[in-house]
């Protein structure tokens, strides 16, 4: 899921300036679970705005990043002067697309796609490059969980299995896959000549589209 986290109310503010009626709007899926724009969270920064003198009107869609989601809120946000999007970047971006003569601006700061770990705690699993090579490192990616994103090997630089940027707290991200691949019994797969990674699938052309045929209209 996407993480993200809460920026300070200071920054909020500062990107408010003297907007007074303001759409606090949250978003119910991956920032909801982590605990950083749902209905609780829009619940007690609407609360801190109105301490500070300002009108909060507050909703929670079920998805800011589908446009169907916000037609219960075009009444609201024709009526406001600023709409704070407790969303992740992508939230933010469709809120901004679909009410263009309105200030949207970004209540939450978006960390990462990563794996919940446990209660308050994620880490980062997916880079979202385009060109997924998960079954070839034990379903280790090496792009996310190697620190220089080493796609052909190791480093060297590792101790005891960790990394040498932080040997206290960063698994080897080889170390990992393998340990996975010969849990598996697939270490033959590390014989294996892997192509340098075609980095223009995450990086030319931004930013990137994907369209099924079978699904457009």
């Amino acid at each position: 899921m996407i993480v993200a986290s809460q920026k300070p109310m200071d920054e909020v503010l500062g990107y408010l300036g003297g907007a007074q009626r303001v759409l606090v709007l949250g978003c119910g899926t991956c920032v909801a679970v982590c605990n950083a724009g749902g209905e609780r969270e829009v619940a007690t920064l609407a609360a801190l705005l109105r301490l500070g003198g300002r009108q909060a009107t507050e909703e929670t869609l079920e998805r800011q990043c589908d446009a169907e989601f916000f037609d219960p809120v075009r009444d609201q946000a024709a009526g406001c002067d600023a709409i704070l999007s407790l969303a992740c970047g992508v939230g933010v971006q469709m809120c901004a697309r679909l009410f263009p003569d309105k200030p949207v601006y970004p209540a939450l700061n978006t960390q990462f796609m990563g794996i919940n770990e446990g209660a308050g705690a994620w880490s980062e699993a997916c880079l979202g490059c385009g060109d997924c090579k998960l079954g070839l490192f034990g379903g280790v990616c090496p792009v996310t969980q190697c620190s220089k994103s080493l796609c052909n090997g190791p480093c060297g630089g590792s101790t005891e299995g960790m990394c040498e940027v932080d040997t206290k707290t960063i698994e080897c991200g080889w170390q990992r896959i393998y340990d996975r691949l010969q849990r598996i019994g697939r270490l033959d797969l590390l014989e294996t000549n892997v192509a340098p990674r075609d980095w223009s699938k995450t990086h030319d052309g931004r930013p990137r589209k994907i369209t099924r045929p079978d699904l457009a209209g």
